[in-house]
């Protein structure tokens, strides 16, 4: 970016700039018109070739950092669950229990914690439950991120149809499993009359 500027330090290419338009009193003070650019380290102004800039890791690292720390309330993300899917946090814990297993396979979650979390006032984004109660429900990472940053339930939607798209396909989906469950306590009853 060109602007008049004033080269304050040689080493590090630090500037004093002029904000204005009176081009008249820059030059009077020694300005010139220079290659300048704001550092998003410190925000002054550097000549651009020396300008210390943040890596993208460091970018990345700070945004996963603030996406961590957004949070909705626990009424906020029950009640968006509901109207998506149609069912509470009480449901949720329902059908993680009657999860089916394979032999040897450990729970998708510690369910007793995961009762304690949910009496949380606040729901952070960055909370690993988040995740993984997300996912189990259909939700991929960028629908709670957008969920979480807006609080929008209807962003949580677009996940409803790759549900039932996964269940046209033959994977199972957590209301298959729980109809499953519901069938097999249903002839296991039968067969005890």
């Amino acid at each position: 970016m060109i602007k008049y500027a004033k080269v304050i330090n040689n080493e590090t290419g630090l500037v004093e700039i002029g904000a204005g338009t009176n081009t008249a009193f820059y030059k009077s003070i020694g300005m010139t018109q220079q290659d300048v650019r704001q550092s998003d380290i410190d925000w002054q102004w550097y000549l651009t070739d020396k300008c210390p800039m943040k890596t993208h890791e460091q970018k990345q690292q700070e945004e996963t950092e603030r996406k961590a720390l957004l949070y909705l309330t626990a009424a906020d993300v029950e009640r968006a669950i509901y109207k998506v899917k149609g069912i509470d946090f009480e449901d949720i814990i329902a059908q993680l229990e009657v999860m089916p297993l394979a032999e040897g396979q450990e729970p998708l979650v510690d369910i007793k914690a995961l009762k304690i979390e949910l009496k949380a006032n606040n729901f952070y984004r960055g909370n690993p439950y988040v995740n993984v109660i997300g996912g189990f429900l259909g939700f991929t990472t960028e629908q709670l991120d957008e969920f979480f940053e807006t609080g929008d339930y209807t962003k949580l939607y677009a996940a409803q149809t790759i549900e039932t798209d996964n269940a046209d396909s033959g994977d199972n989906t957590i209301s298959d499993c729980l109809e499953t469950a519901e069938q097999e306590n249903m002839e296991s009853e039968d067969i005890d009359e």
